[in-house]
């Protein structure tokens, strides 16, 4: 059985500097990832290599006018700039890992997205080989173009493989009732239903549940199940990442009973 495992943009990039890799997390994380001896496909997120620029030129609102254009080129070189480093560090620390380009499986309309070509991915990993997919900007039939969430391409991965645990790997313990990063008496919440889900994004605006947490908790409502857990991790703490693959108790939301 297989694990999905998503890199988050906050741990692996400085999200608020363009473009900055965070080296030696990614190769700590690959570290732990290898020692762990499970079998893994790998997403990451964009980070600073893509929500800069993204955000700047409004990239998620589809095509507007030209000035776009040389933002969407510029984000599609930096990002998978960005996925050749966390290869790399992939492949020197033992796994054999391959980057297939989002827009060479998939395609999107309306920000929805939609498998075009699976044989790729499939056809790599049975050949022993870690697929490593990310964020990126993709074609939108309805828009021209879109962005492609790492948690999106999470979402039908997990339909395609049927893994036997989904993690994202983040730069915070996990979900809170208030932004851990600014109130020092935030909750931590070990498990995540739905209807926690709602009564946290009730009582909090979407910042105060921090930066896209709230969005990336639906995700894992909607990938988990009777069999499978959906957890989200601190990347930044050293062993968390190997401890959880070992199945050992961490400090972490575990997302259950799904989106009802």
């Amino acid at each position: 059985m297989m694990i999905l495992i998503k890199l988050g943009g906050s741990v692996i990039t400085d999200k608020t500097h363009y473009r900055t890799f965070n080296s030696e997390v990614v190769g700590r994380l690959c570290r732990e990832i290898k020692e762990s001896g499970k079998e893994v496909v790998i997403v990451h997120g964009a980070g600073s290599f893509g929500h800069v620029l993204a955000k700047e030129h409004r990239i998620n609102s589809g095509f507007k006018n030209e000035s776009q254009i040389p933002a969407v080129a510029q984000i599609c070189y930096d990002v998978r700039e960005l996925d050749s480093m966390v290869v790399s560090e992939l492949i020197t620390a033992g796994i054999p890992s391959i980057s297939i380009p989002t827009g060479s499986c998939f395609v999107m309309d309306n920000r929805e997205l939609i498998f075009d070509n699976s044989e790729p991915i499939r056809r790599f990993r049975a050949l022993g080989i870690v697929p490593v997919l990310f964020g990126d900007v993709v074609t939108d039939r309805s828009l021209g173009f879109a962005i492609c969430s790492g948690d999106q391409i999470m979402e039908r991965l997990a339909e395609l493989f049927s893994p036997e645990m989904v993690v994202c790997v983040s730069d915070i313990d996990g979900l809170y009732d208030k932004n851990p990063k600014t109130e020092r008496d935030a909750m931590l919440y070990y498990e995540v239903d739905s209807t926690i889900l709602k009564e946290v994004s009730t009582k909090h605006n979407a910042d105060d549940v921090t930066g896209g947490v709230r969005a990336k908790m639906e995700a894992m409502l909607r990938m988990c199940s009777d069999k499978r857990d959906c957890v989200l991790v601190n990347g930044n703490v050293e062993g968390r990442l190997l401890n959880l693959l070992r199945g050992e108790s961490v400090v972490c939301t575990t997302a259950k009973g799904g989106i009802l």
